[in-house]
């Protein structure tokens, strides 16, 4: 699995701009934790770079060396801020989120 990193503010426009062509996900990583080591794990056994990355554009954030990033999703897209979580952009809005052991890659990449 071959990661975006998002690692400043301004690529939030960027990924706003992109969910309209392709849903992206936003995988926000605590590398402290280790349940967020476990469901970030998960997510990249499973993925399928010839099938998934043509559903989901995948970004990858540290949260603990870009929390301002973190902040301004939250604030940018309207969700509580928790770690490990995913969200997925589609056309602009935040159509899915979840957090700790609830990261589920199949509903991820099934996303309509």
């Amino acid at each position: 699995m071959e990661w975006n990193k998002l690692t400043a503010i301004d690529q939030l426009e960027e990924i706003n701009k992109n969910s309209f062509d392709t849903p992206v996900m936003i995988f926000k990583h605590s590398t402290r934790c280790s349940i967020s080591s476990s469901a970030i794990n998960r997510v990249e056994r499973n993925w399928n770079n010839e099938q998934d990355d043509a559903k989901v554009k995948p970004y990858y954030l540290d949260l603990i060396a870009h929390r301002d990033v973190s902040n301004e999703i939250a604030r940018k897209w309207n969700i509580e801020h928790q770690s490990p979580q995913v969200l997925v952009i589609k056309n602009g809005e935040c159509i899915y989120t979840e957090t700790h052991m609830g990261i589920n890659y199949d509903e991820i990449v099934n996303i309509k």
